[in-house]
């Protein structure tokens, strides 16, 4: 490519000198044999400069090719502004460079909402709520290696959390398997992966029940290695994710980052279809396995099985997911079972440039009496909610919520907003 570049450029400027000048026809002969002898001169000295470090190669082209005696007509073209095609060449091997990939190569993204409250339940007061401030750290450190790491900024009452959500590392060996360590979202069900903390990304102003940040009902978080890719399928579009690693810790909605609290790994598997003809679609299950030790040698064995269902096109947009979470004691083989689920639907109005977007979910989380784990995470909430895409990165939502938690007790019906975006 060098060489090419160095011989065109040179052409245009020994054809610029014989034919600006207009030279008288019994030089014409004489002209062009001159050109050609110089041509053979520099397509020799461009095969050896070839042949040196690509980085030296066009500078030195530049500095030392014309080795013959100086043709005052062709410094004297040489001397006039670059002709537009040669720019055009040099700009193009500087985008070349400019998309050549570059390691480590940083990228950050954020996400943050503002929020508003407002319900009739006794003890709670309306007001405004800062929300999250989300960053997302990605860097590819080799075009097989690369880092993700996000993080979280949380308002509370007396202070502000800063919360690791995820720190992996992964080796994408091919498409069908792909190796990371570090700190995940457990792949459990459909929410957990897909929308992760950035409140911008979903359509709701909140996760749903069974997979709150900082509810107990599933681990969001898991510690550990995680195997994941494409499985071969044709259109089907099957894919699957296997981890192993620490299970909750000594607080049950929370991970152990430090290490398990118990000798015993838990493990998860995840396998899910997004057909080629059904863009948008995906169908999947999961399954989760852990130890529970509560202080006091309390053991529990914990089963999680998921499965859902989502059609994300936004006209129509549904979303439903069901899991259940077994916990047997150890020593009284007592087992019980706390199902849950939730159905969203939505639909991206076909006015206003398709920035308006009414839904309507349902929740629905049972823990029976016996339960030993969970305190009781009972509910059965309707919510109607309508988001307004004010920017392409920036969303307006708003909610009325009805819910109520233990039957004979009041129903809480509430108003909140939120604005939420991206930068």
């Amino acid at each position: 490519m060098h060489r090419g570049l160095v011989v065109t450029a040179m052409l245009a400027l020994a054809a610029g000198a014989a034919w600006g000048q207009s030279p008288p026809a019994s030089d014409q002969a004489e002209q062009v044999r001159a050109l050609l002898e110089r041509v053979e001169q520099l397509e020799k000295r461009v095969a050896e400069l070839e042949a040196r470090p690509a980085a030296a190669s066009v500078t030195t082209a530049a500095v030392t090719a014309p080795s013959a005696a100086p043709n005052p007509e062709v410094q004297q073209e040489a001397a006039k502004p670059e002709p537009s095609h040669q720019m055009e060449g040099h700009m193009d091997q500087a985008a070349v460079r400019q998309m050549e990939p570059h390691y480590p190569n940083l990228q950050i993204r954020g996400f943050a909402d503002m929020d508003f409250s407002a319900t009739d339940q006794k003890g709670t007061t309306s007001g405004f709520n800062l929300g999250q401030l989300d960053l997302h750290l990605a860097s590819a450190l080799s075009p097989k290696i690369s880092y993700f790491g996000e993080m979280t900024f949380t308002a509370h009452p007396t202070n502000y959390t800063v919360e690791v959500e995820r720190s992996i590392i992964r080796y994408d060996y091919n498409d069908y398997f792909k190796i990371s360590f570090g700190r995940y979202h457990t792949p459990i069900g459909y929410w957990n992966t897909a929308f992760h903390h950035g409140a911008w990304l979903e359509t709701s102003i909140d996760r749903p029940e069974i997979v709150k940040v900082g509810g107990t009902y599933t681990p969001i978080h898991f510690v550990g290695f995680l195997v994941e890719g494409n499985i071969p399928s044709g259109g089907a579009g099957l894919a699957y994710s296997v981890g192993v690693g620490n299970g909750r810790g000594d607080t049950i909605s929370r991970p152990g980052d430090a290490g398990d609290n118990n000798n015993n790994r838990a493990w998860v598997a995840n396998v899910f279809a997004r057909p080629v003809k059904l863009y948008g679609l995906q169908i999947g299950a999961s399954v989760y396995r852990d130890k529970i030790t509560f202080a006091g040698g309390r053991n529990f064995r914990e089963w999680i099985t998921s499965a859902h269902l989502a059609w994300t096109r936004g006209d129509p947009e549904f979303l439903a997911e069901f899991s259940n979470v077994n916990h047997r004691q150890y020593f009284t083989n007592v087992s019980t079972n706390n199902p849950g689920f939730y159905v969203q639907m939505g639909y991206r109005l076909p006015w206003f440039e398709k920035t308006l977007k009414p839904y309507y979910r349902f929740e629905y989380l049972h823990t029976p009496e016996n339960e030993a784990v969970f305190t009781n995470l009972d509910l059965v909430e309707s919510i109607f909610g309508l988001r307004y895409d004010i920017s392409s990165y920036a969303a307006f939502k708003t909610e009325y919520r009805r819910a109520s938690r233990l039957p004979g007790t009041p129903t809480i019906n509430g108003l909140f907003l939120q604005t939420s975006f991206t930068f």
